[in-house]
């Protein structure tokens, strides 16, 4: 018990102690330059290495908590249970917001901690003034975990027993995506922090170009597959059928991604010859901008949502102010030094950087417009205007038209010349991409107009890939960003399969009894109990011909709850999903969904972060290359 108690108040002190060197972090620059010190500067990477340290600590301390079901911490009772397994008793640590908000600072600290390292071509003075800027961010974090939000908060006399974790969170899914979210939503940070870097004295360079390329791909792959396995947790686990509903706090992970896709363009031009110097530090400030506002969203209190912890006032003051202080000032910033980033460097229209260059803005036009389909309905509640309910229709009619210019840019974009282009040079190519375009627009046209465009637009993204990789020989960078859009076509057509294509059925059924959905007949042959680790489960067998399904309705005890486990039959043709509902002497509602090609939607994504880390990787043996020669 004594060991328990020390390990929980020194996860505290860890906490503590890192905001203090956090601090230390932020004010050593400007204080070795008034007091003529350069000392002081000097331990500015200790100062972040000592932090990541202790945060690694703090985080430590709370997963050990659960791990050992310690009461006495308030938010172990209320998200454990000692017959609770052992992952979920783990994921449970950042199940709430205490513990997720401590693994956000954590994740900001450590980033902190692995650019202290960073050597690649980077000026030593850019690296000290980067961190610097981290150093008060992750004050600023810290500050908010202590003084709002303490994950070690005792409770005594500690209780036997604990509440348990909210059953919907109680999936393996669900354990990796928060973490896997998380280091691409603090991963944007950094290149937030060149940015600040660079305004702070209105120069960069190669080095900060690369740096942020890297740092932003990074962010790009975690956040790709995160909000994949969030999207594939609400399609497995809610049961109704569908993996994205424009949820709110969907959205808040949905613009950083968008931004990171955008800037992650945007910098190639930097690398190359400069010119866009000034947009690409605003799509740095702006992405990290919206990774604030998705904590906002979180965990203010202002919305409802599936994904949304419990909050009270004041933290969603604190947040706000966070927010800004870190996003208002960098803007003001932006505004009084910007202009000394600006280059004149013409792109012509045709050519790699003018297409690049389009694709950022309409990217990040379409953020702003979820930007706006998102908190247009708080605003106008907040301002006394009813509430107003703003969902796929909207997001569907505003959102997707634009992303088809952006799709066909990045078809014919890679295989274009990085300077002045000429279209009866690409004219063949691009015959060949309309060919591909056709065919799959005329398979997509048997069903939808909907469907025609979707599968025509990733029809020629799969032919512009070949078409670039065609008659040479791939680097590992090359072979990245053709994965990446090959992955992007492949998750398109089955986004566009599952929801053109898609035919669902539900009808309440006795034991025995059918309903026909795509041309096939489904039975529900039996319903039996089966107990569970901390659960009893209604199981239902639901047959046709060559499927055989077993959804369930499980009962939990600790906390009493009822949840909706969907059975799914997954091929490379499509999904087949079947779901119940509880028993009643009418009979059982049983809901049956076809999904072709839907399994294509994570394949794709797995592709994409796949074709991401291929690049990462070449960035670091490029960077290898340079140190040793």
């Amino acid at each position: 018990m004594a060991a328990r108690a020390m390990s929980v108040e020194a996860g505290l002190f860890a906490v503590i102690l890192a905001g203090v060197l956090a601090l230390l972090q932020a004010l050593a620059l400007p204080a070795a330059r008034l007091a003529g010190r350069p000392a002081l500067a000097a331990a500015i990477p200790a100062f972040a290495a000592a932090q990541a340290l202790a945060m690694l600590g703090a985080m430590a301390a709370l997963i050990h908590a659960f791990v050992v079901s310690d009461f006495s911490v308030r938010v172990v009772f209320e998200n454990s249970h000692t017959a609770k397994p052992m992952l979920y008793k783990v994921a449970a640590a950042w199940g709430h917001h205490e513990g997720s908000l401590l693994l956000w600072a954590m994740l900001l600290s450590l980033f902190g901690g692995l650019t202290a390292f960073w050597r690649q071509g980077l000026p030593a003075a850019m690296r000290l003034r980067v961190l610097a800027v981290q150093g008060g961010l992750s004050f600023g974090v810290l500050a908010f975990v202590v003084l709002t939000s303490n994950p070690f908060d005792r409770l005594l006399p500690a209780p036997f027993e604990g509440r348990g974790l909210n059953p919907l969170l109680q999936d393996p899914g669900l354990a990796f995506h928060p973490p896997l979210l998380y280091v691409g939503s603090v991963g944007v940070s950094v290149a937030f922090a060149f940015a600040i870097a660079a305004l702070w004295r209105g120069e960069l360079g190669p080095g900060w170009a690369r740096a942020v390329r890297f740092w932003t791909l990074v962010a790009w792959v975690f956040l790709t597959a995160g909000i994949a396995l969030g999207a594939a947790w609400a399609y497995a686990e809610l049961g109704w059928g569908g993996w994205w509903f424009w949820d709110p706090v969907e959205n808040s992970a949905l613009m950083p991604w968008l931004t990171a896709t955008a800037l992650i363009h945007a910098v190639r031009g930097v690398e190359r010859k400069g010119g866009v110097e000034g947009w690409v530090v605003l799509l740095a400030i702006l992405g990290f901008g919206f990774s604030l506002l998705g904590m906002f969203l979180v965990r203010s209190g202002v919305l409802t949502s599936v994904h949304a912890f419990a909050a009270d006032p004041l933290r969603g003051v604190f947040i706000l102010a966070l927010f800004a202080a870190i996003e208002g000032g960098a803007l003001v910033l932006y505004a009084l030094r910007g202009h000394r980033l600006r280059s004149h460097v013409a792109f012509a229209p045709v050519s790699r950087d003018g297409a690049l260059l389009l694709n950022t803005v309409l990217l990040l036009v379409a953020t702003g417009v979820v930007l706006f389909g998102t908190v247009y309905p708080l605003l106008a509640e907040s301002l006394g205007l009813g509430r107003i309910s703003v969902g796929a229709p909207f997001f569907d009619a505003t959102v997707m038209p634009l992303m088809v210019p952006v799709v066909v840019l990045m078809t014919f974009g890679p295989m274009m010349r990085a300077g002045r282009d000429d279209l009866k040079r690409l004219a063949p190519r691009l015959a060949v991409i309309a060919a591909a375009a056709a065919v799959g627009a005329g398979v997509g046209a048997i069903w939808t107009w909907k469907a025609a465009v979707g599968f025509g637009l990733a029809a020629a993204v799969a032919a512009g890939v070949a078409l670039t990789l065609a008659g040479r020989r791939p680097t590992r960078r090359s072979l990245g960003m053709a994965i990446a859009h090959l992955g992007f076509a492949v998750a398109l057509a089955g986004i566009t399969g599952g929801s053109q294509l898609a035919d669902e059925a539900i009808a309440r059924l006795p034991v025995g009894g059918s309903v026909a959905a795509g041309g096939d007949t489904f039975t529900l042959s039996e319903l039996r109990e089966v107990p569970g680790p901390n659960y009893i489960a209604t199981r239902g067998r639901v047959t046709a011909e060559g499927v055989d399904l077993a959804p369930e309705i499980r009962a939990y005890e600790t906390p009493p709850q009822t949840t909706t486990e969907a059975a799914i039959r997954s091929t490379v043709l499509g999904d087949t999903y079947a779901v119940i509902g509880d028993p009643a002497p009418e009979g059982t509602v049983v809901r049956v969904f076809l999904k072709p090609l839907l399994p294509w939607l994570w394949a794709g994504a797995a592709m994409m972060s796949l074709g991401g880390g291929l690049a990462l990787t070449a960035r670091a043996a490029v960077g290898r290359r340079r140190r040793e020669g």
